[in-house]
């Protein structure tokens, strides 16, 4: 069995998954992402930088922090028809909030008021139909950067201004959102396969609660109506190893906000009490032998 674990450098997560591979007698090859020299038109005979032929890894999981790099390793290990987590074509939804919504909206998911423009004066007019506040989000990104809440015309027009000016053509697609008035936190749940394995609340005082913002990890249980909507919601965007972003609205309804495919874990074993490296490392064995 040789697994293939693809990535620009070592972080907690990594380390964590190395761990639990080699806790099953296993011994992943790290491929970093800056020595790939793909030779697309040769095929999956040629060695990957670990010097092992891409065509002789039962399965590669790509944790690439570049984005590009991963979508791209991924686009073209499929092509040759070597297993991946995730699969490019979940993976290349999860990467842009639009083709999440679009996904989502397709399969009767709930989530937030969504509207897209591509000029200034549209962009205005979608936020005046959504009403203030409204969130301005670039259609790609992590980590909660580049959000913004705009409670006024004025500071609308200002965000759209240096986006329309300094950005590239990403930050021209206005994608804004309604504003979900949570109720000081919003839920991550994580699906492996065909469960949601745990789920945390990240709490906040500030409107963007993401751990790598400051917001405070505990656990949330794991209901059946929330392993039902981030089934559903995984299911929408083909399936695989995510993180699912869950809001609360004042009414206690449930709605997708976005979703991750390379997410980070590392604060949410230790408040939830599941081993989620083992739980991935279970899972990513199990796609092998479904293969065999």
């Amino acid at each position: 069995m040789r697994i293939g674990i693809l990535i620009t450098h070592i972080r907690a997560e990594e380390k964590l998954l190395i761990s639990a591979f080699q806790a099953r007698g296993i011994e992943p090859d790290i491929i970093l992402d800056r020595d790939l020299n793909f030779d697309v038109t040769a095929g999956r005979g040629q060695l990957a930088p670990s010097g092992v032929a891409w065509g002789d890894y039962d399965i590669v999981m790509e944790r690439s922090v570049s984005t590009s790099r991963g979508l791209y390793a991924l686009a073209i290990l499929n092509s040759w028809g070597i297993a991946t987590i995730n699969r490019y074509d979940t993976a290349s939804i999860c990467a842009d909030k639009l083709r999440t919504t679009i996904a989502l909206a397709q399969a009767g998911v709930p989530q937030p008021q969504t509207r897209v423009a591509f000029d200034t004066d549209s962009a205005m007019q979608a936020i005046n139909d959504l009403g203030y506040p409204a969130v301005l989000k670039p259609v790609t990104g992590s980590w909660g950067r580049l959000l913004a809440r705009v409670n006024d015309s004025d500071s609308a027009e200002a965000i759209i201004e240096h986006r329309q000016t300094l950005g590239d053509y990403n930050h021209h697609t206005f994608y804004v959102q309604s504003y979900i008035n949570k109720p000081g936190r919003d839920i991550r749940a994580f699906v492996v396969g065909d469960r949601t394995i745990c789920a945390i609340y990240r709490t906040s005082p500030h409107w963007i609660t993401n751990t790598a913002r400051g917001g405070q990890a505990s656990n949330c249980p794991v209901t059946p109506e929330l392993n039902d909507l981030c089934m559903r919601a995984a299911q929408a965007v083909g399936g695989g190893i995510l993180a699912i972003d869950v809001l609360e609205d004042a009414d206690g309804q449930l709605l997708i906000n976005e979703i991750n495919h390379t997410m980070e874990f590392r604060n949410s074993s230790a408040p939830t009490g599941v081993d989620i490296p083992n739980e991935i490392v279970s899972h990513a064995l199990s796609m092998i032998e479904v293969t065999a």
